[in-house]
């Protein structure tokens, strides 16, 4: 943990920029209307916002083009400006004291699929990842969204024997590539799984290859539903 996360624990500041506030957990009024929060009208598969309403229940070309082997995708914020710096903040300077707030953010984004699920399940890391890092970010979200829903926290139910390289930097077919046959449900947890609808948690969206390779081990072990819910979607503009 470097020395602006350990005054930001210390002292209530924006969890985006550092400048002081006047309670944890809240952004400054910059930093808050930097967030682009996704409201509908979005793409009811992806997620995607929409520039204009086309109507209730329309799915964006992409969805159309590439089916999504989940059944929806819900973000609660556009991947950039503040909504990254959190991300960034989580995953690599170990501001997992952020994790409430922006579980919070992804119950609402859910739009109800939480209430109605059976169980939430974290993206997991590789052991080795793990052992390095410290900590699973999705596992820290999804942990915390449970709480708030009142479902049972599934974090050791999936698992996963691939130890891939990182996504960051790799085209999508690239990305699906590394992590093909990457997930596997653990021993003795098929029961978590089978008949369940389930809620997949990760930080990030990007090109969907990891959550569709964890969705399509969920569905094979027999999971009746699968909606992936992350805190932020990497996207350059509305559809």
């Amino acid at each position: 943990m470097d020395a602006a996360a350990r005054r930001s624990r210390l002292s209530p500041a924006c969890p985006g920029c550092g400048i002081l506030t006047g309670r944890h957990g809240g952004l400054c009024p910059s930093c808050w209307r930097e967030i682009r929060f996704i409201e509908r009208p979005f793409c009811e598969a992806l997620g995607l916002p929409f520039s204009h309403d086309p109507g209730a229940g329309m799915l964006s070309a992409q969805a159309i083009a590439d089916p999504p082997v989940f059944d929806r995708l819900r973000s609660a914020a556009i991947f950039d400006g503040a909504a990254r710096d959190l991300v960034h903040a989580l995953k690599y300077r170990d501001r997992t004291d952020l994790a409430p707030m922006m579980s919070g953010w992804m119950l609402r984004a859910a739009e109800g699929h939480v209430d109605r699920c059976d169980g939430i399940l974290p993206v997991p890391l590789h052991r080795s990842r793990l052992v390095f890092r410290k900590f699973n970010q999705a596992a820290e979200l999804g942990r915390h969204l449970a709480e708030k829903g009142g479902k049972p926290f599934l974090p050791s139910t999936l698992v996963r024997i691939k130890r891939t390289s990182r996504q960051v930097g790799l085209s999508a077919r690239a990305r699906q590539d590394n992590v093909r046959a990457a997930f596997a449900i653990a021993p003795g947890r098929e029961a978590d799984v089978f008949g369940k609808r389930l809620v997949l948690v990760d930080d990030v969206y990007t090109t969907g290859a990891t959550v569709s390779s964890a969705t399509r081990i969920l569905k094979k072990a027999g999971a009746a539903e699968v909606t992936v819910l992350t805190f932020a979607m990497a996207i350059s503009t509305p559809i």
